[in-house]
């Protein structure tokens, strides 16, 4: 505790906004547990560079902090909401699961889906129980393929990059199959032609065999 307070009194006490970047940097380069609700305080000001950091700690502090971040999601500031996404993504512990696939469907910031739609693709799959990881991932394959029709080329673009993760991961046909399907559906009708091309490129690592003349799209 002798440790931390002089760290967190740095942040507080901060005259310009690059010395609290600093200061913050100091607590993350720390790396105390201890830390991590003023870390988490950190996202919501308004200082980009500082959340920015802030995250960068959060993730290196990895699955401990992803506790606090469930309980202190902010549900008004929607930066500080989005920085705490990214951070979770970036971990991808599943207990964050239902947390991105709401913010993924229905949070009214793009950056916050996005940075929830590429988490639900990414997480660490292995670590839900065996018996329940097709159901998460069927969970997750509907999500990214609500979003993957988003009216926001960048969202559907995260949808993509969170198709082919999952894919990666698939346990089941069932989740598999229709992913590859609708990656190459994107990669051949996406009016955008950055998604179209992430798609093909996924469809392909997903897919490495020619699709049928005879596969329905879209």
């Amino acid at each position: 505790m002798s440790d931390l307070q002089p760290l967190i009194a740095a942040i507080e006490e901060a005259a310009s906004p690059a010395e609290l970047i600093g200061a913050v940097r100091s607590l993350a380069t720390a790396q105390l547990t201890a830390g991590i609700p003023t870390l988490i305080k950190v996202l919501g000001y308004n200082n980009p560079g500082a959340a920015a950091v802030a995250v960068g700690g959060l993730v290196q502090l990895g699955d401990v902090a992803v506790g606090p971040l469930l309980e202190q999601l902010d549900g008004y500031n929607y930066g500080a909401r989005a920085y705490a996404i990214r951070a979770l993504a970036a971990i991808a512990h599943p207990q964050a699961l239902t947390v991105l696939l709401d913010a993924a469907a229905t949070d009214f910031a793009p950056s916050v889906r996005r940075a929830a739609t590429k988490g639900v693709g990414y997480l660490r799959w292995e670590q839900v129980p065996t018996a329940e990881r097709p159901q998460a991932q069927m969970q997750g394959l509907k999500i990214l393929l609500q979003v993957s029709d988003d009216a926001d080329w960048a969202i559907r673009y995260a949808a993509v990059v969170g198709l082919q993760a999952l894919g990666e991961a698939a346990v089941e046909a069932a989740i598999s199959q229709p992913i590859r399907d609708r990656l190459h559906c994107l990669a051949a009708t996406d009016p955008d032609l950055a998604t179209r091309a992430r798609a093909s490129l996924a469809s392909d690592r997903l897919s490495p065999q020619p699709h049928s003349p005879l596969t329905v799209c879209c």
